[in-house]
């Protein structure tokens, strides 16, 4: 048990970025869990390690990915997300973790407006890259001079989509 004196040591010591051994182990275990998929779990570690060190950017936003993945809670994932993301505006992660929480719900562009984020601070981050590849890149419209979500548009791109699905084989 910490006395009230080795309490605001602890605080002041994850302030500068230095976690305590509690802290650090739970978020460790909450990262593990996150890359095995095991989101409900790394809840829980993730939880513990903010409820240690709630200033801490990169827990932060691990757990709001965690939050976003096992308990669809957008608006509380979102907003750990990016107050992560403020406060290490140069942690590239953490605008892969914030692109991960938009797509967990569907939000293409937003999330891919942070990996071209994180991409401008770290060319070469291999996740950023792999994730920016996997989202492809989008077609121009049919109408160019129609807005992208114009019905026309969405009905010429289907069936565009269709031809070439069985031009190609697929």
């Amino acid at each position: 048990m910490l006395q009230d004196g080795e309490g605001l040591q602890a605080r002041a010591t994850v302030s500068r970025g230095e976690l305590a051994p509690r802290a650090r182990d739970a978020f460790e275990r909450g990262r593990q869990l996150l890359a095995t998929n095991d989101a409900a779990a790394a809840v829980v570690a993730l939880r513990e390690a903010h409820g240690q060190a709630p200033d801490h950017a990169q827990i932060r936003s691990a757990l709001g990915l965690a939050v976003a993945l096992a308990e669809r809670d957008f608006e509380q994932a979102r907003s750990l997300c990016e107050s992560a993301a403020k406060q290490e505006f140069f942690n590239p992660e953490l605008y892969l973790n914030l692109a991960r929480v938009y797509l967990s719900v569907g939000r293409r562009p937003e999330a891919l407006r942070y990996l071209r984020r994180g991409q401008m601070i770290d060319p070469g981050h291999s996740a950023i890259r792999e994730a920016i590849v996997e989202l492809g890149m989008r077609r121009l419209p049919i109408v160019p001079f129609l807005p992208r979500r114009h019905l026309v548009n969405r009905m010429l791109g289907s069936v565009r989509s269709l031809f070439v699905d069985r031009m190609l084989g697929y």
